[in-house]
């Protein structure tokens, strides 16, 4: 099923923005760009990560730096943190870019355990999100 026909079918049909945009397919967000609150690219969404325990969204792994992906470093940034734009279609992650190039980061071969609670604490910390 393509994006118009998931549209048109549907179940989320209320008349503003936010009811519009409430529930989206993960696909359909993968690729998405990120921007700070000055209207700066910070990447795009590579991978969303859930949680299956509970069927959370826990991050939004960007891709950020490089050309055209090559070089680029990867960012599990809380999901809790990211805002959709709707108007704008982007998301906005309020961090300065300066402070996401010296953020902890991997490589495409080498993600980290996102399992881990030490880690988990780690990211929350750095992008002062809430569990």
């Amino acid at each position: 099923m393509n994006d118009e026909d998931r549209n048109t079918q549907s179940t989320n049909k209320g008349n503003d923005k936010e009811s519009e945009t409430r529930l989206m397919g993960a696909e359909r967000l993968v690729g998405n760009d990120v921007c700070n609150e000055n209207g700066e690219n910070l990447g795009n969404i590579k991978e969303i990560m859930l949680d299956t325990n509970t069927g959370n969204v826990c991050y939004a792994v960007l891709s950020f730096g490089g050309i055209l992906g090559i070089g680029s470093k990867l960012f599990a940034v809380p999901w809790n943190r990211l805002k959709l734009d709707a108007e704008r279609k982007y998301f906005v992650l309020n961090v300065d870019k300066d402070r996401l190039k010296n953020a902890p980061g991997f490589d495409k071969n080498h993600w980290p355990d996102m399992g881990d609670k030490s880690w988990e604490n780690q990211m929350h910390f750095y992008y002062a999100a809430t569990k």
